[in-house]
């Protein structure tokens, strides 16, 4: 692919790169998906609802905090719970029990299994931050420090908005352009000037309900024509993708 000036690339002017992290810098995305079937299997089949499939996880949990995706699954089934608060045993039947039993075997799977950052991903990150550019993790995960450590890639974000700063600071999550405008608003980067970068459904839906300079989709599975539907501006297999339309005119920014 040719080069890009600042004139033709759909990225120029980006100064800020806002990166969900779960399937789009590290492939944990697996893990949750496993951790998801591992609660909602068994529960399911308890209450007599239909069985949980991978569909689920995309069409009701990617990309949301965690009880609201655990709100989304029942509901999708006409299952009602209490709330419950974050304190419950993952044993109690609440939303927040479901959610703290769904959280364990997430840990346990990544203690047991590690995660290693996409190649592809990191090749981007290294040449953003060449360039000068600012970057942020923004996950609905309160997991995103451990995972971010586990993966080699926590002294390279300096602003991790995750789900617990979400929730100390009262900040909706996604499908809300909200803390992507937070993580923005913290290194000092006009939202017009930074991209969102996201695989989820509600990640997506989240930056292009914000005024962002580009929205690009990572397709892990969701697919391509979803993304875009949703309102991403570019969609691509691998972050990688995006090195050749980065402006090559007055670098670094």
């Amino acid at each position: 692919m040719a080069t890009n000036d600042d004139t033709t690339t759909p990225l120029a002017g980006i100064r800020a790169w806002l990166f969900d992290l779960d399937g789009v810098l590290t492939p944990t995305a697996e893990v949750h998906m496993r951790a998801w079937s591992r609660l909602f299997t068994p529960f399911l089949e308890e209450h007599g609802a239909l069985p949980y499939s991978d569909d689920d996880y995309f069409a009701y949990i990617d990309g949301k905090p965690r009880y609201d995706g655990v709100r989304s699954l029942l509901e999708s089934r006409g299952i009602t719970l209490p709330d419950g608060d974050a304190s419950d045993s993952p044993d109690a039947p609440t939303v927040a029990g479901l959610g703290n039993r769904k959280n364990a075997a997430f840990n346990e799977t990544l203690a047991s299994e590690g995660v290693v950052a996409y190649p592809a991903s990191v090749a981007f990150l290294d040449e953003v931050q060449r360039r000068g550019d600012a970057v942020a993790v923004v996950s609905s995960s309160k997991n995103a420090p451990l995972v971010l450590r586990a993966a080699g890639l926590a002294d390279r974000f300096t602003v991790v908005i995750d789900g617990q700063v979400a929730t100390d600071l009262g900040i909706p999550g996604k499908p809300s352009p909200a803390t992507y405008e937070h993580a923005a608003s913290v290194l000092g980067i006009p939202t017009q000037q930074s991209a969102v970068i996201e695989d989820a459904e509600s990640g997506v839906e989240a930056g292009a309900a914000g005024d962002f300079g580009v929205v690009i989709g990572v397709d892990r599975g969701v697919g391509r024509d979803t993304l875009d539907r949703l309102g991403a501006d570019l969609v691509v297999d691998e972050l990688d993708e995006l090195i050749p339309l980065l402006p090559q005119n007055g670098e670094p920014v």
